[in-house]
Formats: C-alpha cells, structure tokens, sequence
C-alpha cells in the first residue's frame, strides 16, 4: 500500500506529457461557466480504489471538466455517473454516484486507473502521450497483486493494456484478439481475465451504444469470475 501511494503521488507531480500538461492548466484557469467557484485539480489524475481489488477497470483518461477538475477518475461527469452506478449495482461501490474528492465514495473489491493521466484535448491523446503514461498503468500492475480480472472501457484501454501484457507474455496475434463490447479473453496464467466493454462516454451512452444493462452484462461476468 506504501508503495502504490508513492506511485501515486508520483503521478500528481508528473510533467511527463507537456502538451497534456498545458492544456489541463488552461482548462484550470478558463473554466466552464458552471464551475466558475470551483478550483480546478489541473494536473495529472492519479488511480484509486481498494489496494486488494480483484477487479481492476481502465479507462481512457480523465475528463477536461471531470476528473481534471475534481482530481478523482471519472469523478463529476456523465462518465462516472454511468460507470459508478454500475458499479454500485454490482456490489463494487458503496454509492451510485460520484461528484467530488472526499465525497463519501468506497471502492470495494475494484481499482480505477485510466491508460492516460491528463485530460487530454477532444479525449484524443496522441500514440507518444499514451506511450510516456504507460509506465505508470505497467508498475500499478505489478502492485496490485489480487487482480483476478481486468474490465478495459474502450479501445484505447485494451490496447494499452495488452501492449504491457505483450512485453512480459506470450499472447495470441493481435488479428486474433479483436476488441468487442462483451468479448472475455482467458490469458495464460497468472495474466488476469481480460473482459471488455465499450467506453461510458456521453456519446456511447447517449446513444444507445452503451446501455446499463450492457454494461451490467460485463461486470456480471467479472462478478461470477471472482
């Protein structure tokens, strides 16, 4: 636990993306008209949740006015409203909502950490920023020992994940390894259960892509599993 906090305060103070880095300090002093009061986080967003989950989720990165504004993924937007009252449901979490650092929000059995740790410009990240983070994602999995089964959210989740995976396991061609809402790869052991779903985006959701029972589906899986 130590030093899955010393990571994470590593990540706090991290200047590793540049560009990344301007833009979340832009946004922290810009503002959305809705959150004019408020104090921006503006930096990189680090992971939280329970040190022994067996589930750990990842996502893509926070969000402009979400987790870069309140410093906790997925905290204060659509997103983790979606994603929070799933894992409510599910027995992950102690309450269905999300909205702010210190809001009374308990992970039980799960880990949240994203594949990028600034909220990057139109949620698009370039390949490099995705590389320059990925250290950080490589040394959370080696720390949280109990994993049993990783939920990725969206494509760029899954692909930075295996592309850990692939540097230290044998794996199945990429052709092979398609990413799909609800596809389950068995890894060779001790690699966890990898499952997928698409990510819990305004647009997803919105538009039926990502329904709460979809997504319910996936965690069901990861439920049955552990």
């Amino acid at each position: 636990m130590a030093a899955l906090k010393r990571l994470q305060n590593e990540i706090e103070n991290s200047r590793a993306c540049s560009r990344l880095v301007r833009y979340c300090q832009l946004v922290a002093r810009t503002k959305r008209a809705m959150y004019r009061g408020q104090t921006y986080w503006g930096k990189a967003v680090p992971s939280f949740g329970d040190p022994q989950a067996g589930l750990l989720v990842i996502g893509l990165a926070p969000a402009a006015h979400g987790g870069n504004r309140t410093g906790r993924m997925f905290t204060g937007d659509r997103s983790g409203d979606f994603l929070f009252r799933g894992l409510h449901e599910a027995g992950f979490a102690n309450q269905p909502t999300s909205r702010r650092r210190r809001d009374g929000l308990k992970l039980t059995g799960c880990y949240i950490t994203a594949a990028v740790r600034w909220a990057p410009p139109m949620n698009k990240p370039t390949p490099g920023e995705i590389r320059q983070c990925l250290p950080f994602l490589r040394q959370e999995l080696d720390l949280l020992h109990q994993v049993k089964a990783v939920l990725v959210l969206g494509r760029v989740a899954f692909d930075a994940y295996l592309q850990i995976v692939r540097t230290e396991a044998k794996l199945p061609p990429r052709a092979q390894m398609p990413f799909a809402h609800g596809a389950v790869y068995e890894l060779l052991a001790p690699l966890p259960r990898l499952i997928c779903s698409y990510h819990p985006s305004q647009r997803n959701t919105q538009t039926g892509k990502l329904t709460p029972a979809m997504f319910q589906s996936v965690l069901q899986q990861a439920c049955d599993y552990l």
